[in-house]
C-alpha cells in the first residue's frame, strides 16, 4: 500500500529536509508541496489525499484553521516549532505531532503509525465466511470459527474446531480475503486468528493444543498487533 502525501511548510529549508525524508520511505508518495494553507484546501478537496505534513504556524492561514475548514480530513502529523499547539491539534485528531528539529527516525515512526492505521480500517473489511477451493468443490468457511491456517507442503490446511480444509490455495490468495484486524502472519508456514489466541509465551502462540511458532520476520508486527 502507498500512501499519498502533501507537505505544508512557508519555510523553505524545513520543507526541503521533510521532502528527503519522505522519499526515503518507501511507501511514501509526495505529490504536491505548498508554502501556505490556502492552496493546499483546493488540492486536498479535490485529490485522493492519504495524509498531510502540516506545519502549524504560517502566515495569513494557519495549520489550524486549515485542519477546521476540512469536513473530511486525510491522517494529519504536526510538523512545528512550537509545543503549545500540541493539545489542540489532538483535539482535531491528529496522528502525530512532531516538533523541531526531529530526526528521521521519529519521522519514521510517526508515519508507520499512520501506515499501519489504514492497513487496518482501509484495505479489507471483514467478511463473515470466506469460500475456499478444496480438490472437488468450494468449501464455506466461517471465519468465526478459523482458528489458525497452517502450510503443509503444497497444501494449506484450514484449522477449525471440529475439522479440517486442505486447499492449494495459496497463503497470498488466502490474506487478501481475510481481515488483517483479526488475522495476521506469524510464520512463513502459519497464519492465526488474534482472538483464538489463549497465551504468547517464548515466541510461541497457544492455539487449543496447538504450538505455533513465531519467527523473527513476523515477530515485530505480530507484537505490535497484540498490543
Amino acid at each position: 500500500m502507498t500512501l499519498n502525501c502533501i507537505i505544508i511548510e512557508d519555510e523553505p529549508l524545513a520543507m526541503e529536509r521533510l521532502s528527503d525524508f519522505v522519499h526515503k520511505v518507501p511507501f511514501l508518495n509526495l505529490l504536491r508541496s505548498f508554502d501556505n494553507g490556502l492552496e493546499a484546501i483546493g488540492f486536498v478537496k479535490t485529490n485522493e489525499v492519504d495524509l498531510l505534513l502540516l506545519d502549524i504556524q504560517m502566515d495569513g492561514f494557519t495549520g489550524i484553521q486549515l485542519l477546521e475548514s476540512l469536513p473530511k480530513r486525510p491522517e494529519v502529523i504536526i510538523t512545528t516549532a512550537f509545543d503549545q499547539y500540541a493539545l489542540k491539534g489532538f483535539d482535531l485528531n491528529v496522528t502525530d505531532y512532531l516538533l523541531k528539529p526531529f530526526t528521521f527516525e521519529r519521522f519514521m515512526q510517526a508515519v508507520t503509525k499512520v501506515y499501519d492505521k489504514l492497513s487496518l480500517i482501509g484495505e479489507r473489511e471483514y467478511k463473515p465466511r470466506i469460500f475456499v477451493k478444496t480438490e472437488y468443490r468450494l468449501e464455506k468457511v466461517d471465519l468465526n470459527d478459523l482458528l489458525y491456517i497452517e502450510g503443509m507442503r503444497d497444501y494449506r490446511c484450514l484449522q477449525l474446531p471440529d475439522r479440517r480444509i486442505l486447499t492449494l490455495q495459496t497463503f497470498t490468495e488466502l490474506e487478501k480475503e481475510l481481515s488483517p484486524a483479526l488475522f495476521c502472519r506469524v510464520h512463513k508456514s502459519f497464519i492465526v486468528s488474534l482472538n483464538k489466541i489463549e497465551s504468547v509465551e517464548r515466541d510461541r502462540i497457544k492455539i487449543k493444543d496447538a504450538l505455533i511458532p513465531i519467527s523473527e520476520t513476523f515477530r515485530e508486527n505480530f507484537y505490535k498487533r497484540i498490543r
